[in-house]
Order: C-alpha cells, then structure tokens, then sequence
C-alpha cells in the first residue's frame, strides 16, 4: 500500500474518508490560526499602550510572562482534559473563552485590567495546541505524519502573519481597542464552527484509517490501560526530552513573536506600521521550514524526527547571529536574514511540538504528549517576557540576540544527546 493512500485524496476509493480528512485538516488549521488573531494583537499594540498609559517595559514584559505562565500551565490540563473529555469540547469552550478574555482587554484602560485579561486569556489559549493536534492525529498515519504536520502547522506562522497585519492594519486606521473587538468576533465564529463541524474520530463516521494505523512508535507503546494517559506521558523520557528541547525553542520563539514589532520601532526606527509589517518575514520564513522540514522527516527520519530537529536548532543559532549582524543595516538585509531565523525555528518547532508529540502519544495519548512538550516549552515562553526586558534594560538589544544564539546552541545540543540516548536505549 503506497504511502498516497494516507494522503487526502478527493474522488478516490476512500472519498468519504478523504472528504473528512480534509475538512478535520482545515477546521483545525483554521482554529489555531485564529488563536494567534487573539494572541499577537498585544505585541503590536504595546509601544501604543506604553504612551498611552505610562506603562515602563517592565510592565509590558510581565503582561507577557503572566500570559506565558497560564498558558504553560494550562497546556498540562487542557492535555489531559482533552484525552478524557475530547478534543472538540476542548475547543469549543476554549475558542469562546479566549473572544471573551480579549473583549476585556480591549475595553480596559489600566495596566492591572491588562494583566488579568491577557493573563486569562493565557490559559484559555492552552486548550488549542494539544487539542487541534489530538484531533489531527486520528485522521493521519504515521508514514504521512510529517508532511501533513509540517503543512499543518503553517497555521501558525499564518496565524501570527496575519493577526500582526490585522492588528497593524486595525491600530493604524481605527485605533488600539479593535485590534482586540474585531479578534474576537472572528475568534468566537470560528468556534462556532468547530461545534457544528468538526468529526473528532474516522469512527465516529464508521471509517478507519487506510495502511499503518496511527499508532505510536516510542513511549505510547507502553501506556498501560490502568494508568491514565497523562500520568503515563509524563514519565516517559521521550516526551520530557522533546519537552526540554521544545523549552528553548519558545523561549526565543515567544521573545521574537512579542518583541519584533517594538524591536524594530525602538531599536531600528521603523514608524510602528513599518515595524509591524516588516517583522511578518519572521513568519514568512517559519512557513517554508515547517513544510521543508515536515516532508524532509517524513522521506528520511520517520519516528526519529529529533535527529533532524537538533542540527537545525544549530542552524538557528548561525541565523540569529546572522540576523543581529546584519538586520540593522537594511530593509532587505533585515528581511533575509529574519526569513532565514523563521526557517530555522519553525522547522525544528513543528517536527518536536507536531509529528513527534503524536509519535509519541499516539491515538489514546497524543492529546497528553503534546499538552507536555509544550506545556514543558512554554516555561520558556513564559521567561521570555522577563528576559527579554531585563536583558535590555541592563545591556542593551545585541545582547539579547546572543543570548539566544546560546539558548539555541544549547537546545540543540541537549536534543542532539537526547537523540542518541534514545537510539542506544532501542539497540
């Protein structure tokens, strides 16, 4: 059996099947892209808000952290609840929950209000990775998982594209409160969406899943069915490994996605729509990574996807240091070099938080493994805020870059090590 007859494929013996596929595909591609409609809103907003209502950079970076550490926190919950509950309800509830934390948000005026929204809105944003993907593993083998995984998860280099255009686009022409109004209307129709649309399983509709079944090559293996699927997950050093690889990744991930457009209005002088515009090359390089990457695992390391993973982390160190040289020096240089980092980060991000977290978790667990790796990755999402302000308040925004040059040398290494643990403990 070819590995085209995993792939979605309208008109075929399966068109059933395949129609499925690609409506479960696009329903959840859209879900998480819209998250992110009411995540990176704060980032473009921030200079606007620090003018505005006197707010110091140490202000704006505990926004972050707080909203960083709900949602490290809630990935570990909104796992588990999704594997016993099921991801839709999961969804639905976090989708409505996340409209109406940015609402608040938009309708606030003081740094306290800012903090309690954005920081609620941080644990309702939890409930879409380690959901979406639970949903996703069910309808895709294992021979296909990276390509379709790397394809799927452009939804949130989209996502932040598009909600830094928006946000851009809505602060420059109709004021700073609908960056966060119009999100969330769009947020909680989507929501909507998935409640009427979305089929969580094949056997829901009575179908299966042609060739491989989707079934785990590593760590689910062994989930006992006494144990629950959290419990088990959290013990398994596969999935701890990916977690603390994954931790380095959205530490510089998150410092990139909240600071870019503040970076380059503060740093580079870029007018705020300048600045806004020009850090979506972040995202545009992410795109092309994710699927190079997802298709590149797929042909040579399927169910060993960290030993792809870790030289490119080193490859994002050469490109942040890259970027620090010479980003200041050009619009173009600038956009180059920041394509080359998005390449870099998200090719490595999609295979460890993606295609290895439902290797791992496989069909009963993929909702635990994923809400782990990336509840363990969030801690450095959530030091990112902090890190990011302190370390250029105190130095200065070169220093930061390096800093993440080593973060990433690290990670990679640290992978790189996990990686050959992992095939010792296998011989």
């Amino acid at each position: 059996m070819s590995d085209s007859q995993d792939s979605i494929q309208p008109g075929g013996p399966s068109g059933a099947l395949s129609s499925l596929q690609a409506r479960v595909f696009f329903l959840t591609w859209l879900s998480y892209a819209s998250y992110y409609l009411t995540r990176k809103n704060y980032s473009v907003v921030k200079t606007t808000l620090q003018n505005d209502f006197g707010l110091t950079k140490m202000d704006l970076g505990n926004v972050d952290s707080l909203y960083l550490t709900a949602y490290a926190l809630g990935q570990f919950i909104c796992g588990a609840l999704g594997d016993r509950y099921g991801a839709k309800k999961m969804l639905v509830f976090g989708m409505f929950a996340t409209a109406t934390a940015s609402l608040v948000f938009g309708l606030g005026s003081a740094f306290l209000i800012f903090l309690f929204a954005f920081g609620i809105n941080g644990l309702f944003q939890s409930s879409g990775w380690p959901n979406n993907v639970k949903a996703m593993s069910r309808w895709f083998s294992i021979r296909v998982r990276g390509f379709v995984m790397g394809f799927w998860t452009t939804n949130y280099q989209v996502g932040g594209l598009v909600a830094t255009a928006l946000a851009t686009f809505l602060l420059a022409n109709h004021g700073w409160r609908t960056a966060f109004f119009v999100p969330a209307v769009w947020v909680a129709f989507v929501g909507a969406l998935l409640l009427f649309l979305l089929v969580e399983k094949p056997q829901d509709k009575g179908l299966e899943i042609p060739g491989p079944e989707t079934k785990p090559v590593n760590a689910a293996d062994q989930v006992k069915a006494s144990k629950p699927p959290f419990l088990e997950m959290i013990s398994q050093p596969i999935v701890l490994g990916l977690g603390t690889a994954y931790l380095g990744l959205k530490l510089i991930r998150y410092s990139l996605l909240f600071w870019l457009p503040y970076y380059n209005n503060k740093a580079l002088g870029y007018n705020v729509e300048e600045a806004g515009y020009l850090s979506m090359m972040f995202e545009v390089g992410g795109i092309a990574g994710a699927i190079t990457t997802g298709w590149v695992s797929d042909r040579f390391f399927p169910g060993k996807r960290a030993k792809l993973a870790a030289p490119m982390m080193f490859m994002l160190a050469g490109a942040l240091f890259l970027f620090q040289r010479v980003g200041s020096t050009g619009e173009i240089p600038y956009a180059i070099s920041m394509a080359l980092v998005g390449f870099f980060l998200f090719g490595p991000d999609t295979l460890v938080a993606g295609a290895a977290a439902q290797d791992a978790g496989g069909d009963k667990a993929s909702g635990s493994a994923a809400g782990i790796i990336n509840g363990i990755g969030s801690v450095g999402g959530a030091l990112s805020g902090v890190i990011t302000a302190y370390v250029t308040e105190r130095w200065d925004w070169e220093r930061l870059f390096y800093v993440f040059v080593a973060v990433a040398i690290v990670a990679g290494t640290a992978l790189l090590m996990f990686s050959v643990f992992t095939r010792k403990s296998e011989e």
